[in-house]
């Protein structure tokens, strides 16, 4: 096996010991130079390779943003083959909603929902993503094949300022809760709905219903914050990338509580890299945080293990149901970040995970939807049903 340190020592005494400084540096080289001195700038030369391949590596997943899409193999196959192969795997829950509905038989709904991309289209501004919106969507357009649901729909357009109606019935029946990256009192602003569960800042700002609901598990005065001790830190962070990305045109940032989002959709490509290089040298200074990413936006958050997926079984267990087999979990949401959801279902072997999305994606989910708009058509539809 090579040496790395001796071919190091090797390319010094070849090349002269300024091929280890980096190519701006204008500092002089001593001539009686220590060990100590020596491994310094090695280990400062290692970082800055390491930091280069590691923004490379933040860019490549940036593009490919989340999930990842599905590649064929096969680069004369048509987009719509692809996507019929896919859907093969992941059908539509609309077209599926018979077997949702003899899956459910004999047990309890608990209702997961994801907000922005699920129950609000993704905009350009993340302060605007309200529930309301001008889209329409006729029951006549959306791929419905089960008879159950032509039964027990109607003719008219199925409106998105509708969706805040469809989740505040459902959760007249169901627990239902709000898993979502963004601050809780923020979406619980857009959402306006407080018989709900809010999970907050990707499941470590959870908080139960502020008045009672028909179900009769459930704990109302939950109150749980995992990542307590980092709010002063994540406020430091926040300070920080805001002042480090205010030069790149289309950057937003935003304080989450217990995580920070810095949102690219509106950056322009070729600024992609060096918004991912001030990033980093934030994240640089607190090793206790870490990076994750979602559809258009870089997240900081605290290294503790928890997710979404977490924040599922979480709030499972408050109410009640961590070892049932009574009980039917769906979620729905359209993330990379809520694929740690969909993973705890299929490990569970017990419960459905519904991806949104528009075109085919790597996802740990059993069926798919295409919009917002067919997510509040299948919460409608369960309203009319249960």
């Amino acid at each position: 096996m090579t040496n790395q340190q001796n071919v190091a020592v090797l390319d010094v005494k070849s090349r002269g010991l300024r091929s280890l400084l980096p190519p701006s540096s204008s500092l002089p080289v001593a001539k009686s130079f220590s060990p100590t001195d020596f491994k310094m700038l090695l280990k400062k030369r290692f970082e800055t390779e390491k930091g280069g391949a590691r923004i490379n590596a933040w860019v490549d997943s940036m593009r490919a943003s989340s999930p990842t899409r599905v590649r064929s193999t096969d680069p004369t196959m048509l987009e719509t083959d692809d996507k019929s192969s896919w859907i093969v795997h992941h059908p539509s829950a609309l077209s599926m909603f018979e077997q949702i509905v003899a899956a459910s038989k004999g047990k309890r709904i608990v209702m997961f929902l994801d907000y922005d991309g699920t129950l609000s289209p993704i905009v350009e501004d993340p302060d605007r993503a309200f529930m309301s919106g001008e889209v329409t969507t006729t029951v006549h357009h959306l791929p419905i094949e089960s008879e159950l649901l032509k039964k027990t729909t109607t003719t008219k357009p199925i409106v998105s300022n509708q969706m805040r109606a469809a989740v505040r019935d459902v959760a007249r029946y169901f627990p239902t809760a709000i898993v979502t990256g963004r601050c809780r009192d923020k979406v619980y602003s857009f959402v306006k709905l407080s018989g709900l569960y809010y999970a907050g800042s990707h499941g470590m700002d959870i908080k139960g219903p502020s008045k009672s609901c028909k179900y009769k598990k459930g704990n109302h005065g939950l109150l749980f914050q995992p990542a307590s001790e980092f709010l002063p830190m994540i406020d430091q962070v926040y300070k920080a990338l805001v002042e480090k990305t205010k030069s790149i045109g289309g950057a937003k940032v935003e304080n989450n509580k217990f995580c920070v989002s810095v949102h690219f959709r509106c950056v322009d490509e070729k600024s992609w890299a060096a918004l991912a290089e001030q990033v980093r040298s934030v994240l640089s200074q607190y090793p206790k945080l870490k990076l994750t990413q979602g559809r258009k936006v870089l997240e900081i958050r605290p290294t503790i293990k928890w997710d979404k997926g977490r924040a599922l079984e979480f709030l499972l267990e408050a109410l009640g149901y961590a070892n049932s087999d009574d009980v039917l979990p769906i979620y729905i949401g359209d993330d990379r970040t809520d694929e740690d959801a969909f993973k705890v279902l299929r490990d569970r072997g017990q419960g459905i995970g519904i991806l949104v999305s528009k075109a085919p994606k790597e996802t740990n989910a059993s069926y798919s939807l295409q919009e917002p708009s067919e997510a509040s058509f299948l919460i409608l539809a369960c309203n009319f049903h249960y």
